[in-house]
């Protein structure tokens, strides 16, 4: 025992604290990318930012497979100086500020200088510029900070070449040396949709500066912005006319907070002057949606300083104030622009400057929310809601149990055409001996009220009491509208099928297999089945359709522009015709749509200029225009011909100067089937029943027999435009509309389900 004891080797000694070694710099800096590039999108929000701060006004981005392979920005701002290209990607070097007092009054994006040289230890960095005082371009590549050839064998040197005035960045295989990070990306769609939200804010906060992005080898960009442009025209652009039509806007400083101040202290006379020193200038800028709008998520686009941030308690703020508004699980849509004082910011808090902090920040917050506060208040009107039939099964019972007449007639033709579940009254049914019958089937299956629904569309409605024109008969001559006729009845329609033409183009056979991959089958059987209640709100394009027991609220504005668009496509090369006599002139129509459009001189082309190039334009192309579009312009620019594109439909030739216009810029005339989706695409929008704001003021005083006439056609035509959105477009869908999965995000909402409305009152 003591021999095996004296045998046993000694305890190894404890280990002692580890070496503190020196990282290597390439180790460092590669750490450091990690917490400045987290995916495609954080690279492009600094690509972005040093364009903007390059002054440029058309950014250009490029992406492939979720920019994990290729992503390429291209601007036309000032430009980088060949003798600044060495030092390019390394880091710490930036022309943003030179010493430690220039962040206290900092008025660009970037200042430390890494967004570069991040980029370049994770991918291969590509660098293409000129500016104006160079003759050519200059191209250099990078490798984790430092040039380096661009074919093997090469100096590292910048080399000439060939390019337009700014800056082209390309960043190609990102994260190629960090395997982790790459695998740790979800994929290329989601990575794409990431970097579009990117550019989507950017556009909105620069309405100034054109942005486009698309995928490589894309005819059509998925965002594109013009230049010159309004804060209120880019959110309507990138985020869709429904929301645009719900937009508040309010605008609040420390000026104004310091005028309530001085009035309290007028009154009370306690407020000291130290307390009108405290807060520091600042003013924001915010446009966000009413209560009619509500999205699942919120969308929260703010701007401190014209740099993107994010604030959880500006956030939490505003979502506070929507809480009383918003029904639950509801959600607005809010861009806030808020400049504050560079002396009352701190920039430097986050590696990716996607955080800041400001002094005074709850005061601000505060203001900020109040002013909201009162413009959602101020919007909270009453609203008339115009409905025609019953949502709940068959025809009430009279309270006197009593049915005479004509309604009992009628009543009972109902009852034996339609088979409606709500049987009554059948003593007078035809049949005799088998009325008793179904009567006591019927009442062995009892059906609940909640679970009824209406069959019979021969029910008298709201609408059929007063007489509403047709839009082909609005100046007949007879009674004149005074009801006298059978108004009860509305006018008979040609039902003529619209017939799919031959086409053997690929492109247009593309484009039509398309809509049918994007077809949604229960949106498809709502629209097919289902009951027009009425118009809700004919400026905003809301009507009400009843399918089953559920109640739906639909934009008929955004479904007509789908209908219109799949129709052209369905008349491809057969379109009937709206000849225009006499014809009018092409250029004076342009000229009139220019005459109301904004900033078209900042283009740095007069209005005539723009005129002529989009006339001679189309000019160029009537041939195929009026081959493949039925749109006819003569030699001499005159338009003679419009496609129809629904029988029994007029579209408002009001909007016939606009539909022209637009035609030049928005369509992709250098691709084929590019061409055919953007020209249809505006030829439905040119369809679509959106009415257009009226140029009377109800306000200015005037009661001449002129205006009583002006107003008095007005309601004749909004009268027609509601007859054809029921009586014509809502058929037209039920028949034709194969609707995408993409009208179910904002367009087709469920408002009520009658089951649930009845378990609500049970409850009460």
């Amino acid at each position: 025992m003591a021999a095996s004891t004296s045998a046993r080797a000694p305890s190894p000694p404890p280990p002692g604290p580890r070496p503190i070694r020196r990282l290597q710099e390439a180790v460092i800096n590669r750490i450091a990318a990690g917490e400045i590039i987290h995916r495609p999108a954080s690279a492009l929000k600094e690509l972005i930012e040093n364009s903007l701060d390059a002054g440029a006004t058309s950014i250009k981005v490029t992406v492939k497979e979720g920019g994990m392979k290729l992503l390429q920005i291209q601007d036309n701002g000032c430009g980088i100086r060949k003798d600044d290209l060495p030092i390019l990607a390394e880091r710490f070097t930036t022309s943003k500020l030179s010493t430690f007092s220039d962040l206290s009054h900092l008025t660009t994006y970037g200042f430390r200088g890494e967004a570069l040289a991040s980029i370049s230890y994770v991918s291969n960095l590509t660098v293409v510029t000129k500016t104006k005082a160079d003759t050519c371009a200059w191209k250099a590549c990078y490798v984790d900070g430092t040039l380096s050839p661009v074919k093997a064998g090469a100096t590292a040197e910048p080399k000439p070449c060939a390019g337009n005035d700014g800056t082209t960045i390309t960043a190609e295989n990102l994260f190629y040396n960090t395997p982790t990070r790459l695998s740790a990306l979800r994929g290329s769609s989601e990575e794409y949709a990431r970097i579009l939200e990117v550019v989507t804010r950017y556009a909105v906060h620069n309405p100034r500066v054109s942005f486009t992005c698309k995928k490589t080898g894309s005819p059509a960009p998925d965002v594109s912005t013009p230049s010159s442009s309004t804060t209120v025209q880019a959110i309507r652009l990138l985020y869709g006319q429904t929301l645009a039509k719900e937009l508040l806007h309010v605008s609040a400083s420390s000026s104004d907070k310091k005028k309530s101040k001085d009035a309290d202290a007028r009154d009370t006379e306690d407020v000291s002057e130290d307390e009108d020193g405290e807060e520091g200038t600042w003013n924001a800028e915010a446009h966000f949606t009413n209560a009619n709008y509500q999205a699942k998520k919120m969308t929260l686009l703010l701007f401190i300083n014209h740099r993107l941030v994010e604030s959880s308690r500006i956030k939490r703020a505003l979502e506070a104030v929507y809480n009383g508004i918003l029904a639950k699980g509801a959600s607005p849509f809010i861009y806030l622009s808020l400049q504050i004082d560079p002396r009352s910011v701190d920039v430097n808090v986050h590696p990716t400057k996607k955080e800041v902090h400001f002094l005074n920040e709850d005061t601000i917050i505060e203001r900020i929310a109040d002013v909201v506060q009162e413009a959602l208040i101020g919007q909270s009107q009453s609203r008339v809601f115009e409905y025609q039939t019953l949502l709940t099964g068959g025809i009430a019972e009279h309270p006197s149990q009593k049915v005479k007449g004509k309604r009992k007639a009628r009543e009972d033709e109902d009852a034996g055409d339609n088979g409606d579940t709500n049987i009554e009254g059948q003593d007078g049914a035809p049949g005799g001996s088998q009325a008793p019958a179904a009567v006591s089937q019927s009442a062995k299956r009892k059906v609940y009220s909640q679970h009824k629904v209406r069959t019979s569309l021969k029910d008298r409605t709201l609408d059929s009491m007063f007489p509403v024109a047709h839009p082909s008969h609005q100046t007949g001559s007879g009674d004149g509208g005074s009801g006298a006729g059978t108004p009860a009845t509305p006018p008979t329609l040609r039902n003529r099928e619209v017939k799919e033409s031959q086409c053997y183009l690929r492109s247009v056979r593309d484009l039509r297999d398309a809509v049918l991959k994007a077809r949604h089958n229960q949106l498809s059987e709502i629209l097919t089945k289902h009951t027009f209640v009425g118009v809700v709100d004919a400026a905003r394009c809301l009507s009400l359709v009843q399918h089953g027991t559920r109640l739906f609220l639909l934009n008929h504005g955004a479904l007509a522009a789908e209908l219109f668009y799949q129709l052209g496509l369905r008349q491809f090369g057969n379109l009937p015709r709206i000849r225009l006599d006499p014809p009018p002139e092409l250029r004076a129509l342009v000229v009139l749509a220019l005459d109301a459009e904004e900033g078209v001189e900042e283009s740095g082309m007069s209005k005539a200029d723009v005129a002529d190039r989009i006339a001679d334009m189309l000019v160029a192309r009537r041939d195929m225009l009026n081959e493949y579009f039925s749109l006819n312009i003569s030699e001499d620019g005159l338009v003679e011909t419009l496609p129809l594109l629904l029988r029994d439909y007029t579209p408002n030739l009001d909007k016939l100067p606009l539909f022209l216009m637009r035609l030049g810029p928005q369509v992709e005339w250098t691709d084929e089937q590019a061409c055919f989706d953007s020209f249809l695409r505006e030829l439905a929008l040119f369809y679509v029943p959106e009415p257009l704001i009226s140029d009377h003021d109800p306000g200015d005083g005037k009661t001449g027999d002129k205006e009583d006439g002006d107003e008095a056609g007005e309601k004749q035509r909004e009268k027609a435009t509601l007859w054809q959105v029921q009586h014509v477009l809502f058929p037209a869908m039920a028949r034709y509309l194969v609707p995408p999965k993409t009208l179910l995000d904002r367009d087709v909402v469920q408002v009520a389900d009658l089951p649930d409305l009845y378990r609500v009152f049970e409850r009460c």
